[in-house]
């Protein structure tokens, strides 16, 4: 299965954030949290690759070896999908954000047993990340993108697991990922 991965410019990254990290931090934040979420992707045997817009990104996954797929300009978070499914060229894929610092192989496992067709919901309402194996799903990421998917998409199957239902969007969502155990790394680094 292929792991398509949208990242974000990390200069522009975790603007949310800012009230407690500098830019600066939050750069290396958001670098390390995706090198994370590449890392698992690997370790749980899928083939990541990231989607991304950003030449600076593309180079630092060229240099972590991991495949990119460009990011159509001006498409945000839907574009990002829907070009990664169109270069999974009919493979298995899964769409799953960079942001997932309590993300662990067991949460891959849950989700690629659950076959192709299957989503994570954020604990937000959002969602962590979707499978399939047609491109024809319609992306609609957003605030409440769980429900929106799963009305157009009713057959997927739920996969609700706390590494993916921890996206980190603001300082509230760290103060509880670095609780987690799969995420105390992060209040390393920060």
């Amino acid at each position: 299965m292929i792991a398509l991965v949208p990242v974000k410019p990390f200069g522009v990254a975790k603007r949310r954030l800012s009230d407690r990290f500098t830019p600066p931090q939050r750069r290396k934040l958001g670098m390390a949290i995706a090198a994370h979420t590449l890392s698992i992707t690997a370790d749980a045997g899928l083939e990541p690759r990231v989607v991304t817009g950003s030449d600076e990104v593309a180079a630092w996954a060229d240099h972590l070896g991991v495949g990119v797929v460009e990011e159509p300009p001006g498409g945000g978070l839907d574009g990002a999908a829907r070009a990664g499914v169109h270069s999974a060229a009919g493979s298995p894929w899964m769409v799953i954000h960079a942001d997932l610092p309590a993300l662990d192989v067991a949460d891959l496992t849950a989700l690629t047993d659950a076959g192709p067709g299957a989503i994570a919901p954020s604990h937000d309402g959002g969602t962590s990340a979707v499978t399939g194996i047609s491109d024809d799903i319609e992306f609609s990421y957003g605030p409440g993108s769980f429900h929106r998917h799963l009305a157009a998409h009713p057959t997927l199957a739920v996969v609700c697991r706390p590494g993916l239902a921890y996206d980190l969007d603001d300082t509230a969502d760290y103060d509880v990922i670095v609780t987690l155990g799969s995420g105390r790394w992060m209040g390393e680094i920060t």
